[in-house]
Parts: structure tokens; C-alpha cells; sequence
């Protein structure tokens, strides 16, 4: 799971803007991918987590706890790798860049750099540093308000991040940006090997400037720059439309924490509308707040468990649910291969309780957790620090989920106004109403 800021931080605007993307299938069991959708972390340039404040963010984020911890001097500690010979090199490293590199270096840039690199040594793309700003853009991300352009980030599969999602009526779609780009640079920064909260943290900025993108793009034989303005980007996650028949249809696009009024007050309108059967699109959501999807699963789930973690030693922390109000009218639950960490939690528990179908392709396959650790200067480490199971005890990370019923996505007839996922949805839907 990822915290929610990717993602990224998430954003829903009207219906999924799919734009041209195809399914590509992928060896590990039979999974697809939506060519053209990637994240979480996840999200409008929201990378994967919400805020809603410090203090709640802090206690919020999907990809675990947070904590702090004071930077002071740890001196003859065994198995350090700050010994007196480290030292000695690192000055002389930092000499001869002094001497020799064609242009001057801030100490706090070379700084930040040794920090970045030693988490980077972890060879996790989910274990980052932020130094305080970048936190600080973190934190603003998961409150679903920010200054971006308007897009959904995730990790891509060949060392850049990725588009995932335009929202509509956003720079990002004015500019001409579609699902499916890899960033391949911003602002003429290399982006190969950075995790999406990076990547998100030099596209966002000040409202009203610009930034240049490099992408890469299928239909493209060269990279191609696009300038991009930040503007305020207002974050909607929850879209509700009420279809023929008592058919509700509600897509979450990420999970901040903003986003379980906004469920609760759809899920509820639905209900006075007479809802007789509930499709929930989690389709390219990277995932979020677990907090959020835990008070959504509570809100159809059965009494029990709905996730729980490990970690190296053993140690189980529980997510469970009182079933108080279990979900009373069939379920179908759209997934993609953009369907990330705290989609996969809600998906693998509706699975596992049998309490509605999943159609579409198979999910992502996060089913890590990541904890943030304060740093007294302000600063802050991301860490991966445990696993996730669904009710049933199912790692899925590196596998995902697999749906009940298969359908990859067809972008020819999405061009042409036909979301066959949706409409299997509707299908498979209309038969448990009618059981």
C-alpha cells in the first residue's frame, strides 16, 4: 500500500477518462494491464494517501502509522555505517565534486542527496526521504486540495512513473497529455528510478507558473515536451450516477480522506433512490488512507476482518468491521490493473466475504505497507515495513487479484462511447438481481 498523496495523492470527474489504451497481458497469471492508465500513490498528481491536516495525516496514512524520530549523534553504535572511514571518503567525495564538477553544488542539495541515496540503497521504490518541503507537498496532497495539473500518477514498469488518468477540464487535459505517457523528465530533471512521490513533488508548484514535462508515448517515435500551468486542483474522488432498474454506480478514484464522506453521501442518496443492486468502480484508483477504505468496508462488509498487517517480526496489527450494516443488494466491483493498495484491501475483503463479483482484469498486486517517520529537522523517511492480507490470509503483492469475471478493456469501442467493463458490470449485475 502506498501513502496517499502519490498518489499521488488520488480525480473523478463525470466518468473514467480512459483515452487510448489497450490491455497488454502479462506472464505471473494471467494479468492485464490498461496500456495508458497508471498512481498510488496515488492520483491528480496526488501520489497515494490523503491529509486532512498534520496531525491526522500523520495518523491516517494507508501505508501505515507514522512516527518520529530525533536526529542526534550516534557515536561508537555497532554496525553504523558512519564509522571514521565513511567519513573520511564522503569528504573526500564531496572535495573533489568541489573541485572538479563543471558547476557548484548547494551543501543542502549534496545533503539531501547522501539521504535520498541511502534510502534508495534499499532497492524499494516505496521507501523514499522527503526533505521538508517535499513533505510538506505531501501532506497537502491528501487533503484532495492542491496546486498540480491535474493527473493521476502511478509507478511504471520500466523505471519512470506514469500517467494513469487526465482528469477533465484540468491543465493536464488542455495541454494534451494522455493516459498511458511515461514521464521521462521534468523540467529537464531525469526521472528514470524516482518514486511517484518525487515525481509529483517537482511536477506540483506554485499556482499560475509552468512546468515542462518529457514524455514518452506509444504513438510517439521521439520524447515530446509539453508545458504544462499548475492551477488549484479541487479533488472530487467519489462520482455517483443511478442507472435503469435500481442500478446505483458509484466510482471511487482514490482513497483520501475526504473521500468516506463523499462515499457515505452517495452510497446513501442511492439508497433513498431505491437502489436495488451496486456497482463500485475501482478501476485505476492506486489506492490511499486506510483509514478510508476501512471505514468504507465497514460500511457493506460483514462483521470480521477486513486486512490485516505483519510485519518482519511477527507482530499482526488488525483492521476489523462490527457488521452493522452489511451491504443488502448484489455487488459488482470493477477492477483493472491500475487497481492499487487500498483498492486491493477493499476488493480482496468483498472477495473473500462472497459478497459480490469482481469484473474486469486482475488488480496491481501492492500488498505492502509503508510507515512515515518524522525527522526532528522537519524531514521525513517513507519505509516499507510490512505486509497485508486479505480477510482470508492472501498476500497478493507482486500477484493482485483476480476478477470472477474476466474482461479486458476494449479502447476501440471506449472511442467510440462503449465502456465494455461497465457494461459487463451491468450484465453480470442484472443477473444476481434477477437470483
Amino acid at each position: 500500500m502506498q501513502n496517499q498523496y502519490s498518489s499521488g495523492n488520488n480525480r473523478a470527474e463525470n466518468q473514467m477518462n480512459y483515452s487510448v489504451q489497450k490491455e497488454k497481458e502479462k506472464k505471473s497469471g494471467t494479468r492485464y494491464y490498461i496500456l495508458g492508465m497508471v498512481t498510488g500513490v496515488l492520483a491528480a498528481l496526488a501520489v497515494t494517501l490523503g491529509t486532512a491536516g498534520m496531525v491526522r495525516f500523520y495518523q491516517a496514512v494507508v501505508s501505515g502509522s507514522r512516527g518520529n524520530a530525533s536526529l542526534g549523534t550516534q557515536s561508537g553504535e555497532t554496525g553504523s555505517i558512519t564509522d571514521a572511514s565513511v567519513e573520511k571518503k564522503l569528504a573526500v567525495l564531496e572535495d573533489t565534486i568541489g573541485k572538479y564538477f563543471w558547476k557548484d553544488v548547494e551543501e543542502e542539495t549534496l545533503e539531501d542527496g547522501l539521504y535520498k541515496g541511502l534510502l534508495s540503497a534499499l532497492d524499494d521504490p516505496y521507501s523514499v526521504y522527503y526533505t521538508n518541503e517535499e513533505l510538506i507537498a505531501l501532506q497537502q496532497q491528501t487533503e484532495g486540495i492542491y496546486y498540480g495539473i491535474g493527473a493521476y500518477i502511478q509507478d511504471g514498469e520500466t523505471g519512470y512513473a506514469q500517467i494513469s488518468r487526465v482528469i477533465k477540464n484540468t491543465p493536464a487535459e488542455e495541454s494534451g497529455l494522455m493516459q498511458g505517457d511515461y514521464i521521462y523528465k521534468v523540467n529537464d530533471e531525469d526521472m528514470q528510478g524516482k518514486d511517484k512521490s518525487y515525481v509529483v513533488s517537482k511536477i506540483k508548484g506554485e499556482e499560475h507558473t509552468y512546468v515542462t514535462l518529457t514524455i514518452i508515448r506509444e504513438s510517439a517515435a521521439e520524447p515530446v515536451d509539453i508545458n504544462v500551468e499548475r492551477r488549484k486542483i479541487e479533488s472530487p474522488t467519489v462520482e455517483y450516477e443511478m442507472y435503469d432498474n435500481g442500478m446505483a454506480y458509484i466510482q471511487i478514484t482514490e482513497f483520501d480522506l475526504v473521500t468516506t464522506g463523499q462515499f457515505e453521501s452517495a452510497y446513501n442518496q442511492a439508497k433513498a433512490e431505491g437502489m436495488k443492486g451496486l456497482i463500485i468502480d475501482l478501476r485505476s484508483n492506486p489506492g490511499g488512507n486506510l483509514s478510508t477504505v476501512c471505514d468504507i468496508a465497514r460500511m457493506i462488509l460483514p462483521k470480521g476482518m477486513i486486512v490485516y498487517t505483519e510485519d518482519k517480526y511477527g507482530k499482526r496489527e488488525e483492521y476489523t468491521c462490527r457488521g452493522d450494516s452489511v451491504i443488502e443488494v448484489p455487488l459488482v466491483v470493477l477492477t483493472n490493473g491500475y487497481s492499487a493498495s487500498a483498492s486491493e484491501i477493499l476488493a480482496g475483503a468483498v472477495k473473500d466475504y462472497n459478497i459480490g463479483k469482481l469484473v474486469g482484469t486482475t488488480t496491481f498486486g501492492k500488498g505492502i505497507v509503508q510507515k512515515v517517520i518524522n525527522l526532528s529537522d522537519g524531514s521525513a523517511i517513507k519505509l516499507t515495513v510490512s505486509s497485508y492480507f486479505t480477510p482470508n490470509g492472501n498476500n497478493i503483492h507482486g500477484i493482485g487479484i483476480d476478477p470472477d469475471v474476466e474482461v479486458p478493456f476494449d479502447a476501440e469501442l471506449y472511442q467510440s462511447g462503449t465502456d465494455n467493463q461497465l457494461e459487463k458490470a451491468k450484465e453480470v449485475l442484472a443477473e444476481m438481481m434477477q437470483s
